[in-house]
């Protein structure tokens, strides 16, 4: 009998050494992306400086990202460990370069698609058309509201073959989420759950015409209702996908920093405990921090870096014990390249090219930046500004405002010399938005002018850019709805009468109060220029100024 025992005590304590050892752990490799914003090709990267090739005194930036590396990426890290899930935190598409986005941005969504992306959050950028077209590039077809650019790169368009994800983006009438809210995905022996979520602010920073049917909800609230559901479809892990961010004073490749701070801090510290991690974009900010005990991390943009989650999953208790993280540099240099990648970013290049290429005009200077003085007036803004001014005056316009978050680059003359082609044109205003004209009162402009302060957040500013003619002062120390001059604000010279009408330009972002700038809402006698695109704008204007230099940045003047 005592044998038996013995015997049967053995066979315990090997079985038991099986379930250790065997089934049950799971090593889970989670590589997320954010903000990508359609950069099919490799781009700069200010986080890494390398000895400049042809001078190694100097320092230059590091190129990194574009798709054919990502792949190769990919590649490797799925030979070492199939259990690998590929996931997007937002802006995948949109303020996209011309390779992408003069094809619509299908041939970004048809790349991470064949990369094996399985899902994203939604970011604001994805609604930068509409919800209609949104939804067709999940869906796929060519019913676009841009019908010329639609199903030029596979006809018809297949659609995402990734889910974008939205928790807290409901339709108003009904309540119920547009996007599928998560999305179970079997990773080796797990089953790990990523639930989306967007900047609730989406509707302030996106036309709202496009976003006038939805509500965008409380980020963390949003996605803890479906914390109880998902763990009672016995999944492993919780990773929250989301595509609002925040900054830290520490480097993207510092490990569990505690220094972030910003609207992702406040999230995480109300989610739920059993949300594992969060990858996080939008702030286009690379870091790697612990918040509330829990893992937070952001990549840059553009495919720069890549967040790496390695999670060691218990799959008998439902529940993660280890989590290691680091953003991972995509280096043009080290990184094999995806063949399949290659053959992609050809094609998508073979049929934008062409257009890309076409010279429009010269510059005075290599480049006209959109950096911002003191004031938040830039030398790229002015010019904006006036060719909008000149692309409508004969409706009778006399000021034009531009949002400086529509200009996405800096204008680089890329033709040869300081020739510019249509291609740099379109790196700085890649929207498509069309130019709009309405009258406003001096009153209204006046109000116009406060509602920069505190957008969109207490302390932080969104300057619009001016046109020339037009002037005033302002100080940042006076009290809210006070703080321009009333005095100062002037055209030609003239200071505005509150009671007087002007016309003024804008594009169709601001007509229906982007950026939160609602003074537009109450204007009068509007007109909507539907053939009149604001990069077309700009092109006539630099073809109709030769060797043209960037404004003075003396139209906005703070006096402290």
């Amino acid at each position: 009998m005592k044998r038996n025992l013995t015997l049967i005590g053995l066979a315990l304590s090997l079985a038991s050494c099986t379930s250790l050892t065997g089934s049950g752990i799971e090593e889970v490799t989670v590589i997320g992306l954010n903000d990508f914003h359609g950069n099919l090709e490799a781009t700069t990267f200010a986080g890494v400086m390398i000895p400049d090739p042809n001078d190694p005194t100097k320092q230059v930036r590091l190129t990194t990202g574009g798709v054919e590396v990502i792949g190769g990426y990919l590649d490797t890290e799925r030979a070492k460990n199939p259990n690998l899930a590929f996931v997007g935190a937002g802006d995948l598409i949109g303020a996209s370069p011309i390779t992408s986005s003069l094809l619509r941005d299908e041939p970004s969504v048809i790349a991470l698609s064949k990369l094996g992306m399985k899902a994203s959050s939604l970011g604001n950028h994805e609604f930068d058309q509409g919800l209609k077209e949104l939804l067709r590039m999940q869906n796929g077809g060519c019913d676009s509201n841009d019908m010329a650019k639609a199903c030029k790169f596979e006809n018809p368009y297949p659609g995402a073959s990734f889910q974008w994800l939205g928790a807290n983006v409901v339709d108003k009438a009904s309540g119920q989420p547009v996007f599928k809210p998560y999305l179970i995905q079997q990773v080796g022996a797990a089953k790990i759950a990523f639930i989306g979520a967007v900047t609730k602010t989406t509707p302030t920073i996106v036309s709202p015409d496009g976003v006038s049917t939805l509500a965008f909800l409380d980020e963390a609230s949003s996605v803890n209702r479906y914390v109880p559901e998902l763990k009672a479809k016995g999944v492993d892990a919780i990773i929250m996908l989301i595509h609002e961010g925040g900054t830290s004073k520490d480097g993207f490749d510092k490990p569990a920093c505690g220094t972030l701070t910003g609207p992702i801090a406040d999230i995480v510290n109300k989610l739920d405990p059993r949300v594992d991690a969060v990858i996080s974009g939008h702030t286009h900010q690379g870091y790697n921090c612990v918040v509330n005990g829990r893992t937070v991390i952001q990549g840059d943009f553009y495919g720069h870096l890549l967040q790496r989650l390695d999670m060691t999953v218990d799959t008998r208790w439902h529940k993660v014990t280890s989590i290691r993280a680091a953003n991972v540099v995509m280096d043009t240099r080290s990184t094999p390249k995806n063949a399949e990648m290659t053959a992609l970013v050809t094609r998508a290049k073979t049929l934008t090219d062409a257009v890309k290429s076409q010279p429009v005009g010269t510059l005075a200077t290599a480049s006209i930046l959109r950096a911002a003085n003191p004031a938040g007036e830039s030398a790229l803004g002015d010019v904006i500004a006036d060719s909008q001014l000149a692309a409508t005056a004969d409706r009778g316009a006399v000021i034009a405002f531009m949002n400086p978050g529509g200009i996405r680059a800096d204008l680089n003359a890329t033709g040869g010399g300081t020739t510019a082609t249509f291609g740099d044109l379109f790196a700085v205003q890649p929207f498509g938005n069309t130019l709009a004209v309405m009258d406003l009162t001096g009153a209204q402009i006046k109000e116009l002018l406060e509602q920069q302060f505190d957008n969109p957040n207490p302390g932080s500013n969104r300057i619009l850019q001016v046109s020339k003619g037009f002037t005033y002062s302002y100080d940042s120390t006076a009290p809210k709805g006070s703080k321009v001059d009333p005095a100062s604000i002037k055209l030609n010279g003239v200071t505005l009468d509150p009671a007087k009408t002007y016309r003024v330009t804008m594009n169709s972002f601001l007509a229906t109060g982007g950026d939160n700038f609602v003074a537009f809402k109450s204007g009068v006698n509007v007109l909507q220029l539907p053939n009149l695109v604001d990069v077309d704008a700009f092109l006539a204007y630099v073809k109709a100024n030769p060797n043209l230099a960037g404004g003075a940045q003396d139209r906005i003047i703070k006096s402290r």
